[in-house]
């Protein structure tokens, strides 16, 4: 006669019966996040193709000469010299300027700090096109990247290594809500915000010369950069739960830094990277700290106000949620005083 399974329970001890659904949406979950991780970042590695690569150009005959030429890869912008094409590439404007400097010349002074498949697109299409008309070609990178970041990935791996850090953070709290009040959870956010963007900054700024904004600039860039991860991510799963976790997990560490526009230039991108690149954290971020570091930042104002966004709504949507449970438990509580009368 078989003995009577004992549950488990106070004082006792026994096997533990397994809820199925709770492994199987772990393991669904782990396998779409997975899939999507390798189908964006080797996607987008395949065969990327300039698209409207801004390209200044000096005097009409040689831009229709580039316009025809190169088609929809590049978007020409006609110049009257060489210096106010140089110009538009030190502001961020374009990738490079082409002068013809001789009849059997072409003048290529280029932005390096664009980002190597920016500036190696660029120097392609030139190429073809000098080959097209037999001209041979003189290059000059005029806003070349700091040789502490020989291959210009260093942003791409401080905002990995911050938004990774924040996210995983607030799934840490947002399982803790029974052993953390939120106002503490809320305070460790913003404080870690504070803490890995200080940190990160010292690193990749005065200590490996890596990233070259200002200490200021670059601290604050990577500290809105954190608290935008970590608050979304705190909301979604305010609102979600697991589900919202890996929610944050696709649109921030998956299509965000994968759409960030640092290993992929932005004008290299497909459409739909191109329409939420400068929209999710972290190629925000990207963008502001190149910016700041090699370009006359004016462009970075709009990516630090994307942060600001991404943290201000997320904050909203937790004290939200908060507010919302807390009238749905008020509720429950004066239902259950209330005395039946006959």
């Amino acid at each position: 006669m078989s003995s009577p399974t004992t549950l488990p329970g106070p004082g006792r001890s026994g096997p533990v019966a397994t809820q199925h659904k709770a492994w199987i949406a772990l393991v669904v979950t782990g396998l779409i996040i997975g899939s999507a991780f390798i189908a964006v970042y080797v996607g987008l590695q395949r065969d990327p193709v300039p698209n409207d690569l801004p390209v200044a150009v000096v005097g009409q005959e040689l831009s229709t000469a580039a316009g025809t030429g190169l088609g929809d890869s590049v978007a020409v912008t006609e110049v009257a010299s060489l210096k106010d094409g140089a110009d538009l590439v030190r502001d961020g404007e374009a990738v490079a300027v082409i002068a013809a400097s001789s009849p059997t010349t072409l003048q290529f002074d280029y932005a390096g700090a664009s980002g190597f498949s920016e500036s190696g697109a660029a120097r392609a299409l030139v190429n073809g096109l000098a080959d097209k008309t037999g001209m041979t070609v003189e290059e000059t990178d005029i806003v070349p990247l700091t040789k502490y970041d020989s291959r210009g990935l260093s942003a791409f791996y401080v905002v990995f290594g911050v938004t990774l850090s924040s996210f995983v953070l607030a799934q840490g709290l947002t399982g803790a809500t029974s052993t953390v009040r939120l106002r503490h959870r809320l305070y460790a956010m913003g404080g870690f915000a504070v803490a890995i963007g200080l940190a990160a900054a010292t690193i990749a700024g005065p200590i490996y010369g890596s990233l070259t904004p200002s200490f200021p600039l670059l601290a604050l860039s990577l500290i809105l950069l954190s608290a935008a991860s970590a608050f979304s991510t705190k909301a979604l799963g305010a609102w979600l739960g697991p589900a919202g976790i890996g929610i944050a997990v696709l649109i921030l560490t998956t299509v965000g830094n994968a759409t960030s526009g640092a290993t992929i230039g932005y004008d290299l991108l497909p459409g739909w990277a191109q329409a939420v690149s400068a929209e999710l954290p972290p190629g925000a971020a990207v963008r502001a700290i190149n910016d700041f570091g090699y370009f006359d930042g004016s462009r970075a104002v709009a990516s630090l106000a994307v942060l600001v966004l991404w943290f201000v709504v997320g904050l909203g949507l937790i004290l939200l949620r908060q507010k919302v449970a807390s009238r749905r438990d008020s509720g429950a509580n004066a239902a259950s005083l209330e005395v039946p009368t006959a």
